[in-house]
């Protein structure tokens, strides 16, 4: 037997040192093995993965890169009367496959189903859910919470852990229910991609804000060490199940709250959508999003149709956030730092209308809109009953939020400004003399903006 000499080795292994080898990976007989990619024919039996290894050797070892990409699919549905018994989708809107549909409705074993409640939302509906659970004979546990930003914390989460560890469920056919505002949905989220690294869970929004923005997106999380969501991740939910009727429960300046995140979209990228929330934001704010039957009634299905279209376009191509340039922060800067200081003074979305507020005026002394764009915004904002200025939105808060960002987002902060009525430009971040001069100009001695009324 022959051996190659060590010096030999040495040699061969400095020619290759920036050699990189692809492999496709390939399952048979329920095995999986590598293949170059260049050699690969697929034969009947094989199955070929998306996720490739890539294979470098050098003097020092050998290192292997993994390429897996991950690709999540969930759905965002429009639904009447989904606590009606009669209604399938609470039990069978998450199964897109036919093939587990069927499998779903014979098997004979009974279907199991944890649901979380915002304790509000329990009082005026959980007497609808249980119904619906028990005429379907779902075994289930409905566990109220109080689900507030002041509490929203991972001992929240802990605490449903251990009802769904009590409870037992499967986790890849009997998902979590969340039905809540955007905080509920958010700590369920959490708590559904923590138990066993992830079980599905189900949407189902109770507020507008949380019907157009938190419930369409991957990200849940809590509140940590005083700063909002510092704590999460992105896991979507296997389907988000929109009812408008849920709405017709709130309180008005909670209507209020939702626009502000319609009104962000409609700035962003939709001039139809400003239009219609300028031209029949009252009629909204007084029907609730509710159809009645009058002329005005298909606004509500428009303006909500288009939020959600507008925020999914943002969001499905950026689910992870990989990129920082993200029209979806517009009314993102300023507002986590000013609603965690004021807690519970301020509604989320009146943060964001406030920090949308002063970004629109930094959009004016850039010359990016025009006197009468912004003058038109404002108008808007007042009309739809938020807020555009708070005392405690002070020149050392919105330095302070800017600074925090920086550190968080690699010294560069790209911040989407207005550029007209539904189109934006991401400008980088602004020094600090224009923000003491819009202050100056425009918000000395913690007042208002000069615009008062609609």
């Amino acid at each position: 037997m022959s051996i190659t000499p060590v010096r030999e080795l040495h040699d061969l292994s400095l020619s290759n040192e920036t050699k990189t080898i692809k492999y496709n990976l390939v399952q048979v007989k329920g095995t999986w093995t590598r293949k170059k990619q260049k050699a690969q024919r697929q034969t009947k039996n094989e199955r070929v993965s998306s996720a490739e290894i890539h294979e470098c050797s050098r003097e020092r070892g050998t290192t292997w890169t993994v390429v897996s990409p991950i690709v999540f699919t969930y759905q965002v549905m429009q639904i009447q009367k989904l606590l009606d018994p009669s209604n399938d989708a609470l039990l069978t809107g998450h199964i897109r496959d036919p093939r587990q549909l069927e499998l779903f409705r014979c098997n004979p074993r009974p279907i199991k189903r944890f649901v979380v409640m915002d304790e509000t939302v329990f009082k005026l509906y959980g007497c609808q859910v249980t119904d619906y659970f028990d005429s379907r004979g779902v075994l289930y546990r409905i566990l109220p919470l109080a689900t507030t930003e002041e509490n929203k914390s991972m001992e929240k989460v802990m605490t449903i852990l251990g009802e769904v560890h009590k409870f037992g469920i499967d986790r890849r056919t009997e998902p979590i229910i969340a039905i809540g505002g955007g905080v509920c949905l958010d700590i369920v989220g959490l708590a559904a991609s923590l138990y066993r690294r992830r079980t599905p869970y189900i949407r189902v929004p109770t507020t507008l804000l949380s019907y157009i923005d938190a419930s369409v997106g991957a990200k849940a999380g809590v509140n940590f060490a005083n700063c909002k969501n510092k704590l999460g991740t992105y896991i979507p939910p296997v389907a988000a199940l929109l009812d408008r009727s849920f709405i017709q429960t709130l309180p008005r300046r909670h209507i209020s709250n939702g626009l502000a995140e319609m009104l962000k979209m409609a700035l962003m990228k939709h001039r139809g959508l400003f239009e219609l929330l300028e031209q029949h934001g009252q009629y909204l704010l007084d029907s609730k999003f509710q159809s009645n039957g009058v002329d005005l009634s298909p606004v509500a299905a428009v303006t909500t149709k288009a939020a959600i279209e507008s925020m999914l376009e943002e969001l499905a191509p950026n689910l992870w956030e990989d990129s920082l340039d993200r029209l979806v922060d517009f009314g993102h800067l300023i507002s986590p730092e000013l609603e965690m200081k004021v807690l519970p003074v301020l509604l989320h979305g009146e943060a964001v209308n406030i920090d949308m507020a002063f970004m629109v005026y930094v959009a004016r002394e850039r010359g990016l809109l025009s006197e009468g764009e912004k003058l038109r915004i404002v108008r808007c904002m007042l009309a739809l009953e938020l807020p555009v200025w708070h005392g405690d939105c002070t020149l050392a808060l919105v330095q302070r939020a800017l600074a925090d960002r920086l550190k968080h987002s690699g010294g560069l902060v790209r911040m989407p400004l207005p550029t007209g009525l539904g189109c934006a430009v991401k400008k980088e971040s602004l020094c600090k003399g224009l923000y003491q001069s819009i202050f100056l100009k425009h918000y000395s001695k913690k007042t208002a903006p000069p615009i008062t009324s609609p």
